[in-house]
This record gives C-alpha cells, sequence and structure tokens, in this order.
C-alpha cells in the first residue's frame, strides 16, 4: 500500500481527482488522446509503477476530461508474462483507486471462441475464469484495499453492461456479451485447449484483466469489461495467431470503439 501512495503523491499535483478509470488493451490507447484537456505521463515518471514492454502498450497514464467525466486512462498494461508478479500487474488500478475512481472500464483484445463471433466485434464481459494459476489477493491482505474475502458473484456490473448494451445499439451496431478466459501466456492456446476453454463456457479468451478486475472488485469498484475480438482462436481461425492480426483488428475497430466508450461515460 505505502506504494501505492507514494506514486499517488508523486503525481497528484499532475491529475487531480478522477471519477472513472479506463484500462486500454492492446491496440486500443488512441482512446486516451482524445481526452480534453489531457496530461500525459509515463509510466516511468510514477513510482513503483511497472514499465511496460509489450508492442501496442504505450505506457502512459493520461489524465484528462471526457463527456464531464475526469479519467484516468492506462495507455497499456503489465501482464504476468512478462515475469511481473500479480501485484505489479494491479498496480496501475490500485492506484487510479486512490486517485478517486470508483468505476473501472477494463478493456482487452481477446481471441473469439463463441461460433457467433467474427473479428471486430465488441463482447462485454458478463464473467471470467481465472485460469492465470495466481490471484493478486495473495498474501498479507490490507484492510485499507478492502476485505480479506471478496465476493465476485457479480464481478461485471449488471447495470454498466446494460448502459453499453444500450449505447451500442443507438450506435448501430450489436454488443455481444460472453464470458471471458484469462490465461498466464505468452503463447496462443493450442486448439485442444481451446476445446476446453469452449467446455468450460468460455466466449473469449486472453492474457490480462483477470486479476485487474479481482483488485478492483478488492477495492469496491464497479466494473465494466470490454473485449475487443481480434482473431478467432486456434482451432477455429484458417491460420496462424499473431500479435501484429491483434493490432491491425484493433486499429479497424477503434472508431467504434471509442463511439461506445465515450457513450457509456455519456450515459453513467
Amino acid at each position: 500500500m505505502e506504494g501505492i501512495l507514494e506514486a499517488k503523491d508523486a503525481i497528484a499535483d499532475r491529475s487531480g481527482p478522477i471519477d472513472v478509470a479506463l484500462v486500454l488493451g492492446s491496440g486500443l490507447g488512441a482512446y486516451a488522446d482524445g481526452l480534453e484537456g489531457a496530461r500525459s505521463i509515463p509510466y516511468a515518471e510514477i513510482p513503483n509503477m511497472p514499465t511496460i514492454g509489450v508492442s501496442g502498450h504505450a505506457g502512459n497514464l493520461v489524465i484528462g476530461t471526457k463527456a464531464g467525466r475526469r479519467v484516468a486512462a492506462m495507455q497499456g498494461r503489465a501482464h504476468l508474462y512478462e515475469g511481473r508478479s500479480p501485484h505489479e500487474v494491479v498496480f496501475g488500478v490500485r492506484l487510479m483507486a486512490q486517485l478517486g475512481a470508483r468505476t473501472l472500464i477494463i478493456t482487452n483484445a481477446a481471441g473469439g471462441i463463441a461460433s457467433a463471433f467474427v473479428p471486430g466485434d465488441l463482447m462485454a464481459i458478463t464473467d471470467q475464469l481465472n485460469l492465470t494459476g495466481t490471484s493478486s489477493l495473495l498474501g498479507p491482505n490490507d484492510e485499507r484495499l478492502g476485505e480479506r474475502f471478496v465476493d465476485m458473484s457479480a464481478a461485471y456490473d449488471r447495470g454498466l453492461i446494460e448502459t453499453a448494451s444500450a449505447v451500442a445499439g443507438r450506435l448501430g451496431f450489436e454488443l455481444q456479451q460472453g464470458i471471458y478466459a484469462g490465461l498466464l501466456g505468452p503463447a496462443y492456446e493450442t486448439p485442444a485447449e481451446v476445446r476446453m476453454l469452449r467446455t468450460l463456457g468460455a466466449d473469449a479468451v486472453g492474457m490480462s484483466t483477470v486479476l485487474e478486475v479481482l483488485a478492483a472488485r478488492h477495492l469496491g469498484l464497479a466494473v465494466l469489461g470490454i473485449s475487443c475480438i481480434s482473431n478467432l482462436a486456434a482451432g477455429i481461425s484458417d491460420g496462424p495467431l499473431s500479435h501484429d492480426e491483434v493490432k491491425d483488428t484493433a486499429a479497424r475497430v477503434q472508431p467504434r470503439f471509442e463511439s461506445l466508450i465515450t457513450g457509456i461515460l455519456e450515459s453513467m
């Protein structure tokens, strides 16, 4: 907790209080550049904040206003597969909560498992499978963050999902809904693993999000999760998977994604 408070104190004069925390996944970080009065703080300038080593993740905390809301947007995130600890992975979420956020909008690029999905779909996450083999709540509990045992029966806020679906309808597209499976990575899943995930009930799969949502619920934040279906998972897609495909699809869907997020902020 002390490391988080040190980071807060170091940037408080540049951030001010915020309302909404936003985590922008692979290829989706450009949304933060459109915040009004945006101030960009590189992660390297924030004490204890893990830096980013993945293409498509700029590694900045951008503070600004959108739709009358004060927003802190993370352009990229740390991942377990980079050798980061679970607590490092969720450091940014905990920092934004200390800056005042009570709502988290968390986004990612994901592989589609559900048969109805096509690359470029946006999916509201209704629930999650944490298959990383670890948790961001390991170790002694700090009561300043939250209670020891966290109720995850409604990890993703139903009201926010309904708001997001209504916004998508007004924009003229259907927001898919489904369960997100978070795995360790960095290798993409094998076809056999994808068949296993489908049996477990997963509709999309990725390498992030689940630990951050655990931390957010521990903090008492309301959570909305949006996945960009950037490719079809192994055994469903016609060819090999690549990170370039992920970034290309995210770039193609960026206008729709940005309109959705702005509409959600306006409707909150």
